[in-house]
């Protein structure tokens, strides 16, 4: 019996195999990268405020407990007045 080699063209799947590997190895290694959108470094700079305020609330609270905070009466009722009547 003889065999004829049909269909045999001289493809070998284990070369092409190597050749997808070896054109990823040469391809170009891509970074990853990190973008902060404006929305988030609005919320990181309100934390900065946040801090702040909250330094400023514990000295008022400081002062209140040691009876040296002083009121303007006239400032307090200024910004009541500008709040209901000069939106």
């Amino acid at each position: 019996m003889r065999i004829h080699h049909v269909g045999s063209m001289n493809v070998n799947p284990y070369q092409r195999q190597f050749n997808k590997t070896e054109q990823a190895a040469k391809a170009p290694n891509k970074k990853d990268k990190v973008e902060i959108s404006l929305a988030a470094k609005e919320l990181q700079e309100a934390s900065k405020f946040e801090a702040a305020r909250q330094e400023k609330i514990e000295q008022l609270k400081q002062q209140i407990q040691t009876g040296t905070y002083q009121m303007d009466e006239k400032a307090i009722a200024e910004s009541i007045l500008n709040y209901y009547f000069r939106k």
